[in-house]
């Protein structure tokens, strides 16, 4: 649907700016954002905006005075946000034409993913882009008829101020208030429209074909990855490429895949001292990075870093993913075993102050020749490369002068937990750890580190302590001791597949009971009758549409990690009822992916090709502290094999895993492992080599 043209709704207005900018009084007191859990609504307690939080209080208000409704949405590591403040919200002039004309809102997109999906459609809707923050003008019923991001303090840019927009509208809503709700109308009517299924599905091949052929075409063959600049990392994609690989060795595949993990590895994009990815590079090449650091970026990086090395065996691919879980583990984690949300870019007032260095810096510390070892490696040079100052990117491969240029890291990194470290939010959120924990899982298993496997049950104990509800409800955020919020589809979806990893790596059937007890909660609160799922809860608050998200990006989107999961289930259960509904699920999104570059669906690609090649399915009975049954589950576990579940018992022991019933070793074995591949399974083994040999995957059938 194209743009309503809801700008020029308001040109007539021209704009006015008001001879009285001082009407109102200017709140000298915190406003109503005081008490909130949100550290980003926290931060604008104190603004002389008369801020509300989304909820009854603000909506009655609007109703009450006839007032439009401001709501401004945006998240704790935003840069633009925070520039937003300074020049907007903590202005009298600017605080005065809120208070008196409008009832400003302040929503957390982390805490209201819902608000977010649907007033982001209606921008983008409206004006062709979208992005953080976001301001919104709505109706006292909460429909939306302007819109856009970030609005300077005065006109520059090409934009009107801020200022200006908020006359203009003020006097529209006066003067030709039908006109704009005759656009809320159009767009409520948009929001609330829905794809139905195609009458016949298209076949994963043909899918999988026509996505892998463009996402080869559109790489960049010089800098590595997808798009030019601001550049994002594409774990989602890289993962789906990674299990194309696996599946099938294709040359040119692998060469693109590598690319892009080479490229962010070596680039500012990284942290080369901490640890872990920033959000996104303002460049083509990767340079120079916006700072702020997010736990589903790190998280799902993590895993793919992993995975790569595993399938590609690049030693430093292993480097990236221990130092991107050990900062994870150092930085971002609760005393309780969750996970925190983000890091700011900024501290001290300056994005990005914390992690730059001047040649200056350098010398402070090290010695002569550390600071030139330091220099040739990492491009530190005296003019530097932003504002003056350098960012960290790898020009050479340390070689042997790594134990050296090691010790160097380790002085810089201890000078710079000196400095003023950049704020982080530590709210807890459900669909976030969910991720952190599958990466956590993974790599115990993978790398055979137990400080992984502790990390990840303590994860999952904080999970199900914590977030998971009587009736196998899911709450979305958790912070200062208590949770808060129904769970988002995401949150259920994303919980389920680091529950499955957590299975697989501890075979402790607690967190399958959990992940099958959350999987079936999904189905019952969130399933869409034409296919697919909701992203609220059937007894979510009511909104002015019920949210359906489908695009991947940066996290996968509910459906897309609903059909993943659903599809394991399955395989873990033998119930068709979890197959079919990852069927529907994807077939309820064809038109729309269609419609989209695949590197926005990732995840649906990678469960697309699940549904293709099938699962191979293995079960393994045996005394789990032999040395025999610990030699078939080493088997399993070093592997990036994204089509396989396993699972394990004692012998004799109950199961909940269908896969495991009716399975014991045979006379004089002390372990066995079945291994089955589309209904069809082969004799029990208890030599590691031939389960080797039964665990070579069936080519590809994607081109």
């Amino acid at each position: 649907m194209p743009p309503l043209g809801r700008t020029r709704a308001i040109d007539g207005a021209h704009f006015i700016v008001y001879k009285s900018l001082a009407v109102g009084r200017v709140r000298t007191m915190p406003n109503h954002l005081i008490g909130q859990s949100s550290p980003y609504l926290l931060q604008h307690a104190d603004n002389p905006v008369d801020w509300y939080p989304w909820g009854p209080e603000a909506l009655e208000r609007a109703c009450d005075e006839d007032k439009p409704i401001f709501l401004s949405i945006g998240y704790s590591a935003c840069h633009w946000c925070h520039v937003m403040e300074r020049e907007s919200f903590t202005n009298a002039q600017t605080a005065a034409l809120l208070n008196t004309h409008f009832v400003s809102v302040k929503v957390d997109r982390e805490e209201r993913p819902d608000l977010d999906a649907i007033y982001m459609e209606a921008i983008t809707t409206l004006t062709g882009h979208g992005g953080w923050p976001l301001s919104a003008w709505l109706t006292p019923d909460g429909a939306p008829f302007y819109g856009g991001t970030y609005f300077p303090d005065s006109p520059r840019y090409g934009m009107p101020s801020f200022r200006q927009v908020l006359a203009a509208l003020a006097s529209a809503w006066n003067t030709r208030r039908d006109d704009l709700q005759k656009t809320a109308a159009q767009l409520l009517e948009h929001l609330g429209g829905e794809d139905a299924a195609p009458a016949h599905a298209m076949p994963h091949r043909q899918i999988l074909a026509e996505a892998t052929k463009s996402l080869r075409a559109s790489l960049d063959a010089v800098n590595g990855g997808w798009g030019g600049a601001p550049k994002f990392p594409q774990p989602l994609v890289l993962e789906y490429l990674l299990a194309q690989q696996a599946a099938s060795v294709q040359p040119a595949l692998q060469v693109g895949v590598e690319s892009a993990l080479d490229a962010m590895a070596a680039g500012g994009i990284y942290d080369h001292l901490g640890g872990g990815f920033h959000r996104y590079a303002t460049d083509e090449s990767w340079l120079v990075p916006h700072f702020e650091k997010m736990l589903y970026d790190n998280a799902q990086l993590a895993r793919c870093y992993l995975h790569a090395w595993q399938l590609l065996g690049k030693p430093r691919y292993r480097v990236v993913t221990e130092e991107t879980l050990d900062y994870l583990l150092r930085e971002m984690r609760h005393d309780r075993g969750g996970f925190f949300s983000a890091q700011d870019a900024d501290s001290e007032g300056k994005e990005g102050a914390f992690f730059v260095w001047t040649l200056d810096d350098v010398r402070r510390v090290l010695t002569a020749e550390e600071t030139r070892l330091i220099a040739a490696t990492y491009g530190v040079k005296a003019q530097g490369d932003f504002e003056g100052a350098n960012i960290l990117h790898l020009l050479s491969e340390p070689g042997e002068n790594g134990a050296s240029l090691a010790a160097a890291r380790t002085k810089l990194l201890s000078l710079r937990d000196q400095r003023v470290h950049p704020a982080r939010d530590q709210k807890i959120l459900a669909g976030w750890n969910g991720l952190a924990l599958a990466a956590l899982a993974d790599a115990a298993r993978g790398l055979a580190l137990e400080q992984y496997r502790e990390a990840a049950k303590r994860t999952g104990e904080f999970i199900a302590r914590e977030l998971i509800r009587t009736g196998d409800r899911l709450a979305h955020s958790w912070k200062d001791g208590r949770a808060s919020g129904n769970g988002f589809l995401e949150d259920y979806a994303c919980v389920v597949e680091g529950l499955l990893a957590l299975y697989q790596t501890t075979v402790d059937e607690r967190w399958f009971a959990a992940a099958r007890g959350l999987i079936d909660a999904m189905i019952e609160y969130f399933r869409r009758p034409a296919g697919g799922f909701y992203d609220t809860s059937s007894d979510h608050e009511t909104l002015i549409t019920r949210p359906r998200s489908l695009q991947d990006s940066p996290t996968p989107s509910g459906n897309s990690m609903a059909a993943t999961v659903l599809l394991k289930m399955a395989a873990y259960t033998g119930e068709s009822s979890y197959w079919s509904l990852a069927e529907e699920t994807l077939a309820s999104a064809t038109a729309s992916a269609q419609k989209r570059a695949p590197v926005m669906f990732g995840q649906w690609l990678y469960a697309h090709l699940l549904a293709e090649t099938g699962f191979t399915e293995v079960a393994i009975v045996g005394d789990l502290a032999d040395a025999q049954t610990k030699a078939l589950l080493r088997l399993l576990d070093g592997r990036f094999q994204p089509a396989l579940v396993m699972a394990a018992r004692p012998v004799g022991a109950d199961s909940l895993i269908s896969i495991l019933k009716g399975r014991e070793p045979g006379p004089g074995a002390r372990a066995a492992a079945w291994v089955c591949r589309r209904f069809t399974c082969a004799p029990p083994t208890s030599d590691p080599d031939e389960l080797r040999n039964l665990l070579v995957q069936a080519p590809s059938v994607i081109p």
